[in-house]
């Protein structure tokens, strides 16, 4: 009888033991998978970083996204801003994850906004760089918004779609 309860006693041991470490294995696991799939805004601009050479923009704070866009910091989860050294340039890049997936489409037209003005502005001023301005992209993916104004905004979109899947 004490063979069958230590025999019963390892064998409970060795059971909680392997069920133990293979829930630590797969809570492992997807915690992975859950950052890749839902990055932050700040994630995906490194990637573009990467992409193309930003090292003369300028990087923005909330001040400047309020600024720019009308966008309260309290409406984003997180957020990237490159913006031109100088106000003769166009370049602009801004990855924005929305908190709230309803405010996605009021964003995007505040952005719409923007492009219209600087549009204007750079029309008859700065043809090439109207030229960029023209070319933008302008595009939301789930929670998450792009607006790359760029000689490189090809590129730059393609980052942008690879990193959110």
């Amino acid at each position: 009888m004490r063979n069958k309860i230590k025999s019963f006693n390892i064998k409970s041991v060795i059971t909680i033991f392997v069920c133990t470490i293979t829930l630590v294995v797969l809570s492992g696991c997807s915690g992975k998978q859950e950052t890749h799939d839902n990055p932050s805004a700040i994630e995906i601009g490194k990637q573009i970083k990467q992409t193309t050479n930003i090292e003369e923009m300028k990087e923005g704070d909330h001040k400047k996204l309020q600024k720019l866009y009308n966008i309260n910091a309290d409406e984003v989860d997180s957020f990237v801003l490159f913006t031109a050294p100088t106000n003769i340039k166009a370049n602009e890049i801004a990855v924005i994850k929305v908190k709230d997936m309803k405010n996605v489409d009021n964003m995007k037209e505040k952005i719409s906004n923007r492009i219209e003005k600087i549009s204007k502005s750079f029309k008859d001023y700065l043809p090439e760089e109207y030229f960029l301005i023209e070319k933008h992209v302008l595009k939301t993916k789930d929670s998450y918004i792009l607006l790359a104004i760029s000689k490189d905004s090809d590129e730059i979109e393609k980052t942008f779609d690879k990193a959110i899947k």
